[in-house]
């Protein structure tokens, strides 16, 4: 059984930062790309980062990429999400996804792509 548990979301005052985790069950995880996307209420789902199989590449929306990195730890089987200077317009339920890609250093930014999906962490950024 495929599991992605995501953990360390939180509220947190506007500038300061968030590590968030995915713990990865159920699959091989070295065989998927990685993302992270995110849903704030009355909102469509909205692609954050990814990370290819191997860590090699990263993708980011354009919006956060001077704040954010993902990485990933392939012998821990989870994937994170580092957040600095929060802003208010980044509260809202982030999600850990897998997408299986035959080549290492792809990467998926749609949400269609991807095949498992964990529960969300909530992340709120206090004005």
């Amino acid at each position: 059984q495929v599991q992605l548990v995501e953990s360390g979301g939180g509220l947190v005052q506007v500038g300061g930062s968030l590590r968030l985790s995915c713990a990865a069950s159920g699959l091989t995880f070295s065989m998927y790309g990685m993302g992270w996307f995110r849903q704030a209420p009355g909102k469509e789902r909205e692609f954050v980062a990814a990370i290819s199989r191997s860590g090699g590449n990263t993708y980011y929306v354009d919006s956060m990429k001077e704040r954010i990195t993902i990485s990933r730890d392939n012998a821990k089987n989870t994937v994170y999400l580092q957040m600095n200077s929060l802003k208010p317009e980044d509260t809202a339920v982030y999600y850990c996804a897998a997408v299986f890609l035959a080549f290492v250093q792809a990467v998926g930014i749609t949400p269609n792509e991807y095949r498992y999906w964990g529960q969300g962490t909530q992340v709120t950024v206090s004005s």
